[in-house]
């Protein structure tokens, strides 16, 4: 990202982190087209994704800015899940300063099953790294994309971890920074994925 001399060196820094997860993520299929979003804090405000954006396209002007109650200060329009972002920042207790969900592949297929028994803890640990990365992953129930319903079913469901999958709709992840967030993404991700393919092979022990 090219320099700002009004922008401050830290909030430059997030911005070029946050272009280069987008790009990433992008470029890897772990999103498509305008279907994901992404925000992260910066002293009193929340930067986050505008709405209809594009991962593989972020600049620093990609991003709206509202005050932690969701206030817009500039002028571009947030994400209509802007209100999952808020959830996650206002948890008491929570150090939350970055927010990511995307509709990764293996992810949403995974929340495409039926999980009756395992709501709060929806991955299964085949390896120690989703642990270690994320903690255990809480289930959302479904509710349409944007609507009410939705986020008053997450803050419902709101735990002591920073991992959750939204049923039939994709992953949220949360983390002390971006990438934080970005590599519990990234775990969770491929988490779902050795659980998918297990599954086809035949169900094989938790750690």
């Amino acid at each position: 990202m090219e320099e700002n001399r009004n922008v401050p060196a830290e909030l430059q820094q997030m911005l070029s982190d946050a272009c280069w997860i987008g790009k990433s993520l992008f470029e890897r299929n772990k999103t498509s087209g305008s279907s994901a979003n992404m925000s992260f804090r910066y002293q009193d405000h929340i930067y986050i994704t505008a709405g209809g954006g594009c991962f593989g396209r972020l600049t620093a002007d990609s991003f709206a800015v509202t005050d932690l109650d969701g206030a817009v200060q500039n002028d571009r329009k947030p994400s209509k899940e802007l209100p999952l972002h808020l959830a996650m920042y206002q948890k008491p207790g929570n150090p939350v300063a970055a927010v990511i969900h995307v509709h990764s592949f293996y992810a949403t297929l995974w929340s495409c099953l039926p999980h009756e028994e395992d709501r709060d803890d929806v991955i299964p640990s085949y390896t120690p790294y989703l642990g270690m990365k994320l903690g255990k992953v809480r289930l959302v129930p479904y509710a349409k994309p944007g609507s009410e319903e939705l986020f008053s079913a997450f803050r419902e469901r709101m735990g002591e971890g920073n991992g959750y999958l939204l049923a039939h709709h994709g992953p949220v992840t949360g983390g002390a920074g971006l990438l934080d967030a970005f590599y519990g993404l990234e775990e969770l991700e491929e988490s779902a994925r050795i659980a998918w393919e297990l599954r086809k092979e035949g169900e094989a022990l938790r750690i």
